[in-house]
């Protein structure tokens, strides 16, 4: 429960709009499900790119993959279609449990959220709307169990 917290801190220390989805997202929402990585989304902002880089690399967090945020924010679309690289995921090293996923097809700023208290902070989470979604979009056997659950919160 620190690291979700340590994550959030930097991240809005470095003004990163930023939604908690995944995992994390569907278990606020009620959802009994288990998860390891912390998946958010961020605003499809370039400034923001580079910001969220540098809040998760303060934390003692690394890119999976040897590219930048300007990289990964000018050829996102490209590494989506021909790459299905889907999420810019950071690990902590020294801690390999302590990952971050942060989706690079989604755009936090366009999301319906909701704001809940947990961990002694306010996350800002996507709406069940929203999930069912990436769900759909993602379409993975995990998803449609998602999918199933989070319907029935509604």
């Amino acid at each position: 429960m620190m690291f979700i917290r340590k994550v959030v801190g930097a991240l809005d220390a470095a003004r990163v709009p930023w939604v908690l989805v995944g995992g994390y997202a569907l278990v606020l929402h009620g959802v009994v499900r288990g998860t390891v990585d912390i998946d958010i989304a961020i605003t499809l902002d370039a400034d923001v790119f580079r910001r969220c880089e540098a809040a998760l690399k303060s934390i003692g967090l690394a890119p999976r993959l040897p590219v930048t945020a300007d990289e990964v924010f000018h050829f996102r679309e490209e590494y989506i279609a021909n790459r299905n690289l889907l999420a810019w995921s950071f690990y902590n090293p020294a801690n390999p449990l302590e990952m971050v996923d942060v989706l690079i097809g989604e755009d936090a700023g366009a999301m319906e959220t909701v704001e809940v208290e947990a961990f002694g902070m306010t996350l800002n989470v996507a709406a069940i709307g929203e999930l069912i979604a990436m769900k759909r979009k993602a379409g993975r056997a995990q998803d449609i169990e998602d999918i199933r659950a989070l319907e029935k919160l509604l």
